[in-house]
């Protein structure tokens, strides 16, 4: 088996457009919230999301590439394109053969599919569709244009497992250099669901925070008044490859790729198993590949949304792995970036990279009356990010219909 390293990231966050802006907002604290500029929200529950701030695609691509490409298109063109830089990769050099793309999304290009659905709708019912609605809705089509982009003729998919998606496609990307499948694999995911149907198929459901009087301080995972997640949008991207092919480039290594794990809860279509059944089935065999002991973590990125059955679920399954551990110390950076979905585990999995670079944990921000069981058993990193020597990361990240996927990065060494 395959060493898996990490030579490149790239973020396009609602909190930041780079990695380095990600990367020093979670550690400020800073939340992504705010009021729904993409269209009149103001007849629905919920009024306010994390959108990517001024963003204009027009800034990172001609007109011509962003007319052919759904927002979440552009999103993983953008985020890929900064981890490509970063890892200082000329693909004229390579053997383009085995470089592959793994690319999750949990609902593709939904905008581009409500626009045409509600234009045909509208019309007098003469078939009069865009040629490229299908190119531009499917999930699969981000992976394919990144291919596309730089020549990649390797592996290429898109796991879709809801709001697991980008975990699970890391998890495959490692699986596949691991296994000698690969040299190298472009990775992460991106979702671009702000949309009428995405406010208004997720407020239905209520899982949506309504908390319309400060959405900066809505989303507040362990929270005794938590009230569902704020939705987000973007991209992360990172670039994973053999220790071989990352030290025949030269290349700066980030961090290592140690284990992943993929189960189940098999229990309902939206909500965790109280006993949170899968999450402890991912943990324990992301821990069981990586051949490390529970201790060893430092550092757990959470998946808590902010929704109250979802956080406490976790919380059981985060102690019948690790015990009260009071160590170990758990964040959630959905409460400031909300929940990018299928994008989630990519930009958490960047996060949980640098935390074991800069041996920083970022908050978990809003907190004002966390749940006493959890606050007695858990460093919840409250408030402010603390300097803590971290040597392995670990990143959890569930879906609707039960999917769970865990990573585990690791401090690199030579």
């Amino acid at each position: 088996m395959k060493r898996v390293v990490i030579t490149g990231l790239g973020a396009l966050t609602p909190i930041g457009k780079t990695v380095p802006a990600y990367w020093q907002a979670l550690l400020n604290g800073e939340s992504g919230a705010g009021p729904i500029t993409r269209f009149d929200a103001s007849k629905f529950k919920t009024r306010f999301a994390c959108e990517l701030k001024d963003f204009n695609p027009l800034d990172f691509m001609p007109k011509t590439e962003a007319r052919k490409n759904d927002l979440y298109t552009q999103y993983a063109l953008i985020a890929v394109e900064e981890a490509v830089q970063m890892a200082n990769i000329t693909f004229e050099n390579l053997n383009r053969n085995r470089i592959g793309v793994i690319w999750g999304t949990g609902h593709g290009g939904i905008g581009t599919f409500q626009d045409q659905v509600v234009e045909f709708s509208s019309g007098d019912g003469t078939p009069r569709f865009n040629p490229y609605l299908i190119p531009k809705m499917i999930v699969d089509i981000a992976a394919g244009v990144i291919s596309m982009k730089y020549g990649l003729r390797g592996v290429n998919f898109a796991p879709v497992s809801a709001c697991a998606s980008s975990n699970t496609a890391i998890i495959e990307a490692f699986n596949h250099i691991k296994w000698g499948k690969a040299d190298m694999i472009i990775t992460g995911g991106s979702e671009a669901s702000i949309t009428e149907a995405g406010i208004g198929g997720f407020g239905a459901l209520k899982a949506l925070s309504t908390f319309n009087e400060n959405p900066a301080i809505a989303c507040r995972p362990f929270d005794v008044k938590r009230d569902g997640f704020l939705m987000g949008e973007g991209a992360g991207a990172l670039i994973l490859e053999s220790y071989e092919s990352a030290k025949a480039r030269n290349a700066v290594i980030l961090a290592e790729v140690v284990g992943g794990g993929m189960a189940a809860d098999a229990y309902h279509l939206t909500g965790t198993h109280p006993q949170g059944e899968g999450a402890y089935l991912g943990m324990i065999e992301a821990l069981e590949e990586a051949n490390i002991p529970p201790a060893a973590i430092d550092y757990l990125n959470c998946h808590a949304t902010s929704t109250s059955i979802g956080d406490a679920s976790e919380l059981v399954a985060v102690e019948r792995v690790f015990g009260a551990n009071s160590a170990l110390h758990l964040s959630a950076t959905k409460s400031m970036t909300g929940h990018l979905l299928g994008a989630a585990g990519a930009i958490e999995a960047i996060a949980c990279v640098k935390a074991v670079q800069e041996n920083m944990v970022p908050p978990t921000i809003n907190v004002t009356e966390p749940e006493p069981e959890l606050a007695q058993k858990f460093n919840l990193t409250l408030g402010q990010a603390v300097s803590k020597e971290v040597h392995y990361a670990m990143s959890n990240t569930f879906g609707f219909g039960g999917h769970i996927a865990t990573a585990i990065f690791k401090k690199f060494k030579d």
